[in-house]
């Protein structure tokens, strides 16, 4: 159990003023709201519970997870080689592996022995999971927080392109909180053979995104 010792970490770690420019990232859903798959707040709901469900969401958790449970460098290393090539497109790619290197880096101030092998770039859960555990946070908290983490910031991304207003963003967070939870405790079991994904829609709008004519965020 996280405890009042290790829960302010965790909020210091997944608090959007921790320096991994999470606010420039959209994870495609800029296109998604020009090509009009977005459009209000009841579709943006939709949108963002596939993708936590379906989709990065879902396979971070079990990445966060197994990256906490890593006892060897050469383990997480194996964990973090997968969860790049996991990426469906280069903008993808490109969101994990800039966040994750920022978080990795900002991590350097408490520590961090097992990322301190690691070469390089390094995904985004695969560096919450492994800092989480080299202080003690514990697994389920950090998986349910990268979740919370991963949906505010779409929602702030919903937020300023739809545009939605603030209230309507705080329901739809609101909404997704027992989504979260159940994918929180469902990937507790989860081997690194259950990661996949179903939300084609979104990896098409990743794609897309690369060529957008006018973009505010970088993925």
């Amino acid at each position: 159990m996280t405890t009042s010792t290790t829960l302010p970490l965790l909020l210091t770690w997944l608090s959007p003023a921790f320096p991994t420019g999470a606010y420039a990232y959209s994870h495609g859903l800029e296109w998604a709201i020009e090509a009009r798959d977005v459009t209000d707040e009841a579709t943006a709901a939709a949108w963002l519970a596939d993708v936590l469900a379906h989709g990065a969401g879902r396979t971070d958790a079990i990445l966060l997870r197994h990256a906490h449970r890593a006892t060897t460098a050469d383990t997480l290393a194996e964990i973090a080689e997968l969860a790049a090539a996991a990426q469906p497109c280069a903008e993808r790619r490109l969101e994990t592996l800039a966040q994750g290197t920022a978080f990795a880096l900002a991590g350097k101030v408490w520590g961090a022995p097992l990322l301190a092998a690691q070469a390089g770039q390094v995904a985004y859960p695969v560096a919450v999971g492994s800092l989480a555990a080299a202080h003690g946070v514990a697994e389920d908290d950090a998986t349910t927080g990268l979740l919370h983490a991963f949906a505010a910031n779409l929602v702030s991304a919903a937020v300023r392109l739809v545009p939605l207003g603030q209230t309507a963003g705080l329901r739809i967070l609101a909404g997704l909180a027992p989504l979260i939870t159940a994918i929180a405790h469902d990937t507790a079991t989860a081997g690194l053979d259950d990661i996949g994904g179903a939300c084609f829609r979104s990896d098409i709008a990743a794609m897309r995104h690369e060529t957008q004519y006018t973009r505010l965020f970088r993925t």
